[in-house]
């Protein structure tokens, strides 16, 4: 496990920027909340719902200062960066509503201000003010987020860890094209363009393959060759680890002296920016995780996950901060990881969803020697896209779920065309995550009922625009993540 390291420089330049944030928020409170996710977990799709629900007052009754009325107003706001995207939540809405399609992944950075009002619950503070808070929701790519160890790592270790990762399991096959061609190469042969530009275009290629739905792999840095941006083509950007490199310093002028020297670039113009800029400044933070794709998949996309997880964790390290520690360099003092798409399981399995995600969760803390404290699991659904139902089936009933399939998906021999609904028997997660945990530390299969878990990509639901108690997005413990998140600054 890499530890972030930073230089003087930048512990000068965080503490410079926290204390000015502080300042700040004596005048006005803030929160930075950062939202990330996992491979597809439904990152946009959370924040929308999030701020929609509560700007429209929907349905959220774990949510305490909403419960009991405390909550007097919500309103967007500017951003205070204004070199950063706004998130567009507007869009975002109008296809989820209005279109019924999912909104398109983070491919870069946003940032969105949500201003509420409230009540004091306590009677002492309400006699000197209303209470009035800003929370700046920073949306970033999970591949950014797994980065940040590149800053602990030189080249030689970054090579060497990504090749034995390439070597094992299913990444064999995958890898088979980049370490071939690389292993051909003389390392100490002076560098040329043409040579660079084909090696790191194979490696990408591993690492895109990698991340597809069969497969469904988590640690894939570096991960701004997944969503280079306007870096696409920059030398920062083309660039790819050496299989098979010594330790030695590399010879000046050489495509290994060359490939090291890029590495190095790219932390400095992408990994360290985005870490001071960025995820130096949060508070709060939660990671969306796709467990269900990944259970679906099998042992190895299962220990990927964990592995991922380890990574995320070490980054975070949450605690609670003091006045004088925040100044110094900002805690994220709550962490929630939340396995998402729990509208695709019958309401019976979303407490082994829970479980399965914690276990993966508490055996990543133990790898880096962290308590648990300040984190939380929970598993949610941003958008409910189906709804429950039971079927006859001989003497037997079954829970289904029913909902509209994406048009071209396939059940059976059936292929759906995005306006009919259908009711589909999700399957059941293992009850008992130590055994399933066993089976899969065995080299097991995954349980032959998962097979079916999460196999069908559903709509948006329908949502009456015209229902006398406003527009709702319907959920799943949307609520229970915003009183984790948010609960303490409200009270």
């Amino acid at each position: 496990m890499t530890p972030i390291h930073t230089s003087l420089g930048d512990n000068a330049r965080l503490t410079l920027d926290n204390i000015t944030d502080r300042a700040a928020d004596l005048v006005q409170p803030t929160l930075r909340l950062g939202v990330t996710g996992l491979s597809r977990a439904g990152k946009t799709v959370f924040i929308a719902s999030l701020v929609h629900n509560l700007l429209h007052r929907g349905r959220l009754p774990m949510f305490e200062a909403m419960r009991s009325g405390r909550l007097s107003t919500v309103r967007l706001e500017d951003q205070p960066d204004d070199q950063i995207p706004r998130f567009d939540y507007e869009t975002h809405i109008d296809r989820l509503v209005d279109d019924r399609i999912w909104p398109d992944s983070t491919r870069a950075i946003s940032e969105l201000r949500l201003t509420l009002e409230y009540e004091s619950a306590s009677r002492w503070n309400r006699l000197f003010s209303r209470g009035r808070i800003s929370i700046d929701i920073v949306d970033y790519p999970g591949e950014w987020l797994l980065d940040l160890p590149l800053l602990g790592q030189d080249f030689a270790s970054f090579s060497k860890e990504t090749e034995e990762q390439a070597m094992a399991g299913t990444r064999a096959k995958l890898s088979n094209d980049w370490l071939t061609f690389a292993r051909s190469l003389d390392y100490d042969a002076p560098a040329d363009e043409k040579t660079m530009k084909a090696l790191h275009e194979r490696f990408a290629a591993y690492l895109t393959a990698c991340r597809a739905d069969e497969h469904s792999l988590s640690t894939l840095p570096p991960g701004r060759f997944l969503m280079p941006g306007d870096l696409e083509g920059s030398p920062a950007l083309t660039f790819a680890p050496l299989p098979g490199l010594g330790s030695d310093k590399p010879k000046r002028g050489s495509l290994a002296a060359q490939m090291e020297r890029r590495y190095e670039a790219y932390k400095s113009v992408v990994v360290r920016p985005f870490f001071r800029n960025h995820f130096a400044r949060l508070d709060r933070q939660i990671v969306l995780v796709d467990t269900l794709q990944a259970l679906s998949r099998g042992p190895e996309a299962v220990a990927d996950l964990e592995r991922a997880l380890t990574e995320v964790l070490a980054c975070f390290r949450p605690g609670r901060n003091s006045f004088l520690s925040s100044l110094v360099r900002r805690r994220i003092d709550k962490v929630l990881i939340a396995a998402t798409k729990a509208d695709h399981l019958h309401h019976e399995s979303h407490d082994r969803l829970e479980k399965l995600t914690r276990r993966l969760v508490d055996n990543a803390a133990k790898t880096i020697g962290a308590s648990g404290a300040g984190i939380e699991v929970m598993a949610i659904a941003s958008v409910r896209a189906t709804r429950e139902a039971t079927v006859e089936s001989g003497e037997a009933t079954l829970p289904v779920i029913v909902g509209t399939p994406i048009s071209g998906e396939k059940i059976g021999s059936e292929i759906f065309d995005g306006k009919r609904k259908t009711a589909i028997f999700p399957g059941d997660l293992p009850a008992n995550p130590e055994a399933f945990f066993r089976l899969l530390r065995k080299g097991g299969a995954a349980p032959k009922e998962l097979a079916d878990v999460n196999a069908v990509r559903f709509r948006p639901p329908e949502i009456n625009i015209d229902a006398e108690d406003g527009i709702s997005l319907p959920h799943i413990r949307l609520d229970r993540a915003l009183q984790f998140l948010l609960g303490d600054r409200l009270a």
